[in-house]
């Protein structure tokens, strides 16, 4: 499935960034084209492997918007055209989707990419995404508060938005830098996986994904969902029929950027390895098995032909808003939303004193 990545915030241009070096290390060519775009110049001149964009320099003097998110929306309201004219040459005819790609929680990624989203389904003619990154349960009323209001509005303007749980993939322990690194090279691989499953570069499988598979699996709009999975493969297909099923079970139990996230309209299987260790039998039975556990009746699937000692699973969910990760994420989202609220009070009415006058 060949991409053009449009990274919005800080978060989402390092992901962005991750996403196209994994695909140029690897060869797969999925990806034709980068580009980051924010309102904080230092976040941009840390990118080293995909082109800038700095916008709102008249408003915030290229320092950021603070978590605004409401500033985000209108800086990029106020620079669109300038933005969309940087994406000359990276959104070519070759380009089957483009991914606007964003942390929910900060304020030019949350305000901005919604924005972006909208123009960008006016302008071109193929499918237009979200990867978004909810923030983690401990990271401020704010960004709860932030991320509630830019998913709504996601959900609204993209194609499908894929949605990604930071806690999903938190460790115990972690520092926090250490965790989001660890968390955007997760990212990276089974996204960047996703969008290589319909560039087959490694051998001839019985039954390859192609980009229509992704496409017609995300059709559902909404909600999307990522899992991913992997084990050490047997030489032999015939003794790889467990590791089949495990993978996926572990890709779509344990393995999801939504965790407890499994009810969907429609799905995507792809079992990644060596053709030769991939079985036929096991493959059949794993997309049952998806078929159930998901209740749904578009279960596709397909292999995804990879030179690896490894066996790996990714399950793709389209229209998955049902799940009670999300409902409790917004439910969250709601309760950070009418606590901010409350603190937008004018706290100058205590002192409120007609014998005074102000000093200015």
């Amino acid at each position: 499935m060949k991409v053009a990545l449009i990274g919005v915030g800080q978060a989402g241009g390092k992901i962005t960034e991750r996403l196209a070096q994994f695909d140029a290390n690897m060869g797969f060519g999925a990806v034709q084209g980068a580009l980051a775009v924010n309102s904080a110049k230092p976040d941009l001149h840390s990118l080293e492997f995909v082109e800038t964009k700095l916008i709102g320099a008249d408003r915030v003097n290229g320092h950021g918007v603070g978590g605004d998110n409401e500033l985000g929306t209108q800086i990029m309201q106020d620079d669109i055209q300038q933005v969309l004219g940087g994406l000359d040459g990276r959104i070519t005819s070759r380009s089957e989707a483009i991914f606007v790609v964003a942390g929910l929680g900060g304020g030019t990624g949350s305000g901005g990419a919604p924005v972006l989203v909208h123009h960008l389904q006016r302008v071109y003619d193929v499918p237009v995404y979200a990867l978004g990154v909810l923030p983690g349960r401990n990271e401020g009323t704010l960004y709860q508060a932030n991320a509630g209001r830019s998913l709504k509005t996601l959900a609204r303007e993209a194609d499908s938005t894929l949605l990604i749980d930071n806690d999903a993939w938190h460790e115990q322990g972690e520092s926090v830098q250490g965790a989001f690194d660890r968390i955007n090279e997760k990212i990276a691989r089974r996204v960047g996986l996703l969008f290589a499953s319909g560039e087959a570069v490694e051998g001839v499988g019985e039954s390859v994904v192609d980009s229509s598979e992704v496409i017609n699996t995300l059709r559902s709009g909404g909600i999307s969902v990522l899992g991913y999975a992997s084990e050490i493969a047997s030489d032999e297909s015939d003794q790889n029929l467990r590791t089949v099923m495990t993978v996926a079970r572990q890709a779509l139990l344990t393995g999801t950027s939504m965790p407890d996230a499994t009810s969907a309209d429609a799905a995507l299987l792809v079992i990644a390895g060596d053709p030769q260790a991939i079985p036929r039998k096991g493959m059949e039975k794993a997309r049952r098995w998806v078929e159930d556990e998901t209740d749904s009746m578009q279960v596709r699937g397909g292999d995804f032909p990879l030179e690896t000692d490894r066996l790996g699973a990714l399950v793709l969910l389209g229209g998955a808003e049902r799940s009670a990760r999300i409902e409790q994420f917004m439910k969250r989202a709601r309760e950070a939303n009418e606590a901010k609220a409350a603190d937008e009070v004018d706290h100058a009415d205590a002192f409120a004193d007609d014998r005074l006058e102000n000093l200015f």
